[in-house]
């Protein structure tokens, strides 16, 4: 990743507009920052969360809070907990996230 034309700023994300985005059960809340070609988010999901369809975006993503369940389309399965992260490639491995307890998240892509 190149960060290009970005000059030095601060973000409050309590004062982000919350954007909710339905899953197959649960909700996600997105707090999000767009700079340039680079998307930053403070994502939440609620207890029972099952995301809706299977992402090609690549991202590098920080387990803030609670527990994240990563499946992969080949059916590996990945736990994060606070202060894991992960990190995947555009096109690289699909994925999808769940949560039975809640997460928060710091998604960079």
């Amino acid at each position: 990743m190149e960060i290009g034309n970005l000059p030095f700023g601060t973000t409050d994300w309590n004062t982000v507009e919350r954007t909710e985005h339905k899953g197959d059960s649960g909700m996600a809340t997105w707090r999000t920052r767009q700079f340039g070609p680079i998307r930053v988010r403070m994502v939440e999901y609620t207890p029972g969360y099952l995301a809706d369809h299977w992402c090609k975006k690549g991202h590098v993503l920080l387990c803030m809070e609670g527990e994240l369940h990563t499946e992969l389309e080949d059916g590996r399965t990945f736990l994060l907990t606070a202060g894991m992260s992960y990190q995947v490639a555009d096109n690289a491995e699909a994925h999808r996230s769940s949560t039975a307890t809640g997460a928060k998240l710091f998604i960079v892509d």
